[in-house]
């Protein structure tokens, strides 16, 4: 989350090599912090890793004289709110190679272009001041620049792993997946931490160091909240990178949205299927005037502000104030009204082309997403514009604004557990209803099974 933040001052050390290793996601764009420690003096003493206003990652830190000053700073822009990324970097201070003392790596991949990039010249100095005692070292937070401005991380961080006085390899902490070819997280690698290394967010969210160390931390500010989203199994958010007909505002890592007031369009999501069975659910949790929201799903790309979820031949949406579903937008009654607090469950068989929808549990027009009786018949996913669904909604009020929370199977609305979570045969996703036979949450590991 965008206010929270973990923390703790480490011993009186210094240290010639060192490890840090984990996997983030990114729930918003700009400058944010990921880590790193600020001292009583913000140049002699400054450690950072923080993204820029361009979205590049920036690594700056001093030696422990705070005489010299090393950076670097990507090329590459980090902009994909869907994926887990894997970051590690390595400080090794008496390597005799200068352009290998410091060493960045993503996915396993090592960094090789950068717009700025400054190596250590020498050794003389111990330069993994990241740890040192002057001042707390920070998880989710850190100096977006020298001026001693803060950024907190809008995202999530998963398997925070640091080794003091040791260099792993990103293959101790990650490895090519076999199947897939893609590069996958190892849960439990095998490292020594040193002295003032830690293991935390390992499971779930976990801030006591679970490492060979007791080197806990703590929760500074904000709220952490568990989630079955991870690097092993991610799972939809709303997509701040497409918006230009929506706008609005993303929070709780993109899994709650408000909507601007004159924009109906609707808000996609990052994740979306061609096959296969899936449930999920939107809460409709507040709302300034009127009450309009379409929910639903899509395969076509917005052109106007003008047109909400439901106005195009492969929408399909089930409106709020009438109950009527709609597509092409050409509305039919459908089933009950809703509005603020109600729970509207969405099941997608894209096996057999159909759609349906439930409030509060129970499925509108006699539907049985098991039988597959009572549904929406919609366009086969290849016959469409994108060639996929993706989940969607929209509010239709040019003097008000709607907010949805949407549960892909984390388990919350917003930042609140579901009530009593329904049977989920699949054991993929927690929802606040029974998911029906067969289907299973919306996410990576969904799409495989």
């Amino acid at each position: 989350m965008a206010s929270t933040y973990l923390s703790r001052t480490p011993g009186n050390n210094y240290y010639l090599k060192a490890t840090f290793s984990f996997w983030f996601k990114r729930s918003g764009l700009g400058e944010m912090g990921l880590f790193g420690r600020k001292g009583s003096n913000n140049t002699a003493n400054l450690s950072t890793c923080h993204f820029g206003s361009t979205d590049d990652l920036l690594i700056n830190f001093r030696d422990s004289g705070g005489t010299s000053q090393y950076y670097q700073i990507t090329s590459r822009k980090f902009k994909d709110t869907n994926a887990w990324y894997h970051f590690h970097y390595i400080i090794d201070g008496d390597n005799s190679t200068q352009g290998d003392r410091s060493r960045l790596y993503i996915n396993g991949v090592r960094e090789t272009v950068f717009s700025l990039n400054n190596n250590p010249s020498s050794n003389s100095y111990q330069i993994a001041t990241f740890l040192s005692s002057d001042g707390a070292f920070t998880v989710g937070r850190a100096l977006r620049s020298q001026t001693g401005n803060f950024g907190n991380f809008n995202g999530l961080i998963s398997h925070f792993h640091c080794s003091t006085g040791y260099v792993y390899e990103p293959t101790v902490f990650g490895q090519t997946d076999a199947a897939t070819g893609e590069w996958s997280i190892k849960t439990n690698p095998t490292f020594t931490p040193g002295t003032d290394g830690f293991t935390i967010l390992k499971d779930g969210i976990t801030i006591t160091d679970q490492s060979a160390n007791s080197n806990d931390f703590s929760l500074t500010a904000g709220t952490l909240t568990k989630t079955e989203d991870n690097p092993s199994n991610i799972f939809p958010t709303f997509n701040q990178n497409n918006t230009r007909f929506v706008g609005g505002t993303g929070t709780n890592g993109n899994t709650t949205w408000q909507t601007n007031n004159s924009d109906y369009s609707s808000i996609d999501t990052t994740l979306g299927a061609s096959s296969g069975k899936y449930y999920w659910e939107f809460k409709c949790s507040a709302r300034t005037t009127g009450d309009y929201w379409h929910i639903g799903i899509k395969s076509a790309q917005n052109t106007a502000n003008s047109h909400h979820l439901g106005y195009y031949a492969t929408d399909y949406a089930y409106q709020s104030y009438n109950g009527n579903r709609q597509n092409n937008n050409t509305g039919v009654s459908y089933g009950s009204t809703y509005g603020v607090g109600d729970i509207i469950g969405i099941a997608m068989d894209l096996d057999n082309n159909r759609l349906f929808f439930s409030k509060n549990g129970t499925w509108q027009a006699s539907g049985d997403p098991t039988s597959s009786t009572g549904a929406i018949t919609i366009t086969d996913p290849a016959s469409t514009p994108f060639g996929f669904y993706i989940p969607a909604f929209s509010f239709n009020d040019g003097s008000g604004n709607g907010t949805i929370q949407a549960n892909f199977g984390n388990g919350y609305f917003g930042t609140t557990a579901v009530s009593s979570a329904g049977t989920n045969a699949s054991n993929n996703g927690i929802f606040e209803y029974d998911v029906p036979a067969g289907y299973t949450a919306l996410s990576t590991k969904g799409l495989n099974l």
